[in-house]
């Protein structure tokens, strides 16, 4: 029994041959091998051409800007399974990289949801501004959170989202999806009634959806730039171990309740 979509199996990114690797048409050795740099080798493997100038900057600035953030829970893990089988590399990597969820790191494509809804909205004829506080006070109402605004620990802002919107304004990038990303920033400010800052995840889902990277390449972004901080981590943690600190550290951080004989 076939499960899925039936018809020819094809693929139209690559293929190996003895003598040749060919990559979206492209020869990879002779052509792209010291031809371009791979953030635009990321772009022409998910969409199949490369990268405008502006897109390759927003996707080399957002890979760079959510690369690394310190010791997060996903890199935390990391560390914690490298320290437990220092010869599996790629299982620590593993490991950081099933943390990315929608929490932490993993925001920027339910970002890109949400600026559609928004600019739907216009084009069916609202108002900017309306259309952002009509969204905010119905996710207000449905008591749930916002994503890309707010962040646990960069207030009153985050400076990686402030320096992307900067740059795309003055580099002349910034379009309806930045204009809808600081239309929602004002309105949820007003629905919560405190500023909520927009987050590097928000951030990123607007810059790169105005210089038109299309939304596989929005999703995946977070993955791709953690796993090298979670590289570099896990060399440090060759050197410089700390994962079973970690572990030992949360085992004292937490109360435990359930004592030997007790019900």
């Amino acid at each position: 029994m076939m499960i899925g979509k039936r018809g020819a199996a094809t693929t139209a990114i690559s293929v190996a041959r003895a003598n040749r690797v060919t990559v979206r048409g492209r020869d990879l050795a002779g052509d792209l091998m010291g031809g371009m740099n791979f953030t635009e080798f990321f772009f022409l493997l998910c969409t199949g051409r490369a990268p405008t100038e502006n897109q390759r900057f927003f996707l080399d600035l957002a890979l760079i800007g959510i690369a690394e953030h310190g010791l997060t829970p996903s890199i935390q893990a990391a560390r914690m399974t490298f320290a437990a089988d220092p010869a599996a590399l790629q299982g620590a990597v593993a490991a950081g990289v099933l943390g990315c969820g929608t929490v932490i790191l993993g925001a920027a494509d339910l970002c890109r949801k949400l600026i559609e809804e928004v600019l739907a909205a216009v084009d069916a004829g609202a108002a900017l501004p309306e259309a952002a506080l009509a969204r905010a006070r119905a996710l207000r109402e449905a008591r749930l959170s916002v994503p890309g605004y707010g962040h646990p620990l960069h207030k009153p802002l985050d400076p990686r989202a402030e320096r992307m919107i900067a740059l795309a304004q003055q580099r002349g990038a910034a379009g309806r999806a930045v204009a809808a990303a600081l239309a929602m920033t004002k309105a949820v400010g007003e629905v919560w009634g405190k500023p909520l800052p927009m987050n590097v995840s928000m951030a990123i889902a607007a810059t790169l959806m105005d210089v038109g990277a299309p939304a596989s390449l929005v999703r995946g972004i977070p993955i791709l730039a953690r796993t090298a901080g979670l590289i570099a981590h896990l060399g440090e943690e060759a050197e410089i171990p700390i994962g079973f600190l970690l572990a030992a550290k949360g085992e004292e951080a937490i109360e435990h309740t359930a004592e030997a004989g007790a019900p």
